[in-house]
């Protein structure tokens, strides 16, 4: 598959840069929008390229894109720089802090609110409905802008798979009878996992149709939840991972991307990971390389039924200048656009958010040119989300997910059984989900 990540990239920032001093008067008074942000790298070259065409097209304000480090640094900093009565206008907060930003009262201004406010063209079915019902209250209006989706797929490596005389695996069975069959040909290693809290734990519920947690994963309120991690269906996903770990067909790499390597340097051949990672495995692999679904349980009924949404939105801070809010929508509307979706998705990876920018890469050829990039897609609408396949509305999910890979880790080096793993992690996933339930205030 060719998927171009330009190596023009510095060149286009430099005539998208000209263009802004060629379009704006040089005695213009702009007003400042400050957008923080956690992407870095590539990603956040793209970021500044979305912000540079924004600029350029207008000379009223001046949006100005700031790291501030990695997901949670950035949503903490926010929620501080709030509480000291400095706020940014915008802030890029990943998709588990969603719960704690609808409960922190009075912190933000919700963005169906804003654009209607500023009479910008809004509705919640612009966008695909796997992002939409993340971060949509219960009328099914959004609190922030659906911004950078992804959700996880499958990686594999052509030739390694081809002379192993095996296809990309549909279930999680026949992960482990291609990954033997990888063995016996000379690979290292059969399969990895990249951010395997998100993808052997969440992902695995939804995309089995399986609720993660009760109140359909905190959709229905944030009191009472508790987690339903101790189902049969996650019992036997840990019992096979462990055996195939002891086996070589399955290669823990570690926490987030860190497993990339494993596959980019061909150690294992198959690797699960987030579809934003397609830019990273691009500008790397060495090799013919494909994108497939991720495996389902075979033996759950049903299965599979659809993945969720992986990522960010935006939200807009409350208590910022009264002269900000216009900008503040202008450039919500300017990134919900069908080309910016488009430029977005080509770039990245992500998903593009809204049904315009979808039907723009397709008319463009893009997704016949570049099938592997539909994967995703057809993920996140392979079936109607039922009401506990939406995402997860949960509190502490950041510190949910350390208690996961420590028990995953746990089981993989044989430390724990499975079923005493996980009884672990609802022990103490239920205590902080209790704790949030008693504190949790806001619009749901």
């Amino acid at each position: 598959m060719t998927f171009r990540i330009a190596m023009r990239r510095f060149t286009r920032a430099g005539l998208w840069l000209a263009a802004i001093t060629l379009a704006v008067p040089a005695h213009a008074a702009r007003v400042p929008i400050q957008f923080w942000h956690a992407m870095s790298g590539e990603l956040g070259v793209e970021v500044q390229h979305l912000v540079d065409g924004f600029n350029a097209s207008q000379d009223r304000y001046q949006v100005i894109a700031v790291n501030r480090g990695s997901y949670d640094q950035t949503m903490l900093a926010a929620i501080a720089a709030f509480r000291a009565g400095t706020p940014p206008d915008i802030v890029q907060v990943f998709d588990v802090g969603t719960a704690t930003m609808m409960s922190a009262r009075g912190a933000t201004v919700p963005v169906y609110a804003l654009m209607q406010q500023q009479k910008q063209p809004f509705a919640t079915g612009l966008f695909i409905p796997a992002a939409a019902s993340y971060y949509a209250d219960a009328q099914g209006r959004l609190l922030s802008l659906p911004f950078n989706a992804s959700t996880p797929v499958l990686y594999y490596n052509k030739a390694m798979l081809a002379r192993a005389g095996v296809t990309p695996p549909t279930s999680w069975a026949q992960m482990g009878a291609a990954g033997t069959r990888l063995l016996a040909t000379g690979a290292t290693c059969g399969f990895s996992t990249g951010w395997p809290e998100w993808i052997q734990f969440e992902q695995f519920a939804a995309w089995n149709g399986l609720p993660y947690a009760s109140a359909d994963n905190g959709y229905q309120s944030f009191q009472g939840v508790h987690l339903l991690l101790q189902a049969p269906a996650f019992q036997k996903h840990l019992g096979d991972l462990a055996a195939w770990s002891r086996s070589g067909v399955f290669r823990y790499g570690g926490p987030e991307s860190n497993a990339l390597p494993l596959f980019i340097n061909q150690t294992c051949a198959m690797y699960l990971d987030s579809s934003s990672s397609m830019a990273a495995i691009a500008g790397g692999a060495r090799f013919p390389w494909g994108i497939a679904p991720m495996p389902h349980a075979a033996s759950v009924p049903g299965a599979p039924q659809n993945s969720l949404t992986g990522g960010a939105s935006l939200w807009v801070m409350a208590r910022v200048p009264a002269d900000h809010l216009p900008g503040i929508a202008a450039f919500l509307h300017y990134l919900m656009s069908a080309p910016v979706q488009a430029q977005w998705a080509r770039a990245t990876g992500y998903v593009p958010v809204t049904r315009g920018g979808y039907d723009a890469l397709q008319a463009s050829g893009y997704y016949r040119q570049n099938p592997g990039a539909l994967v995703a897609v057809q993920e996140l609408s392979n079936k109607p989300p039922l009401a506990w396949t939406r995402g997860l509305r949960l509190g502490y999910l950041p510190q949910l997910r350390q208690i996961q890979r420590n028990a995953l880790e746990a089981v993989l080096a044989g430390k724990q059984t499975p079923a005493a793993a996980l009884r672990q992690v609802v022990q103490q996933g239920d205590g902080l989900l209790q704790r949030f339930g008693e504190t949790a205030g806001g619009e749901r």
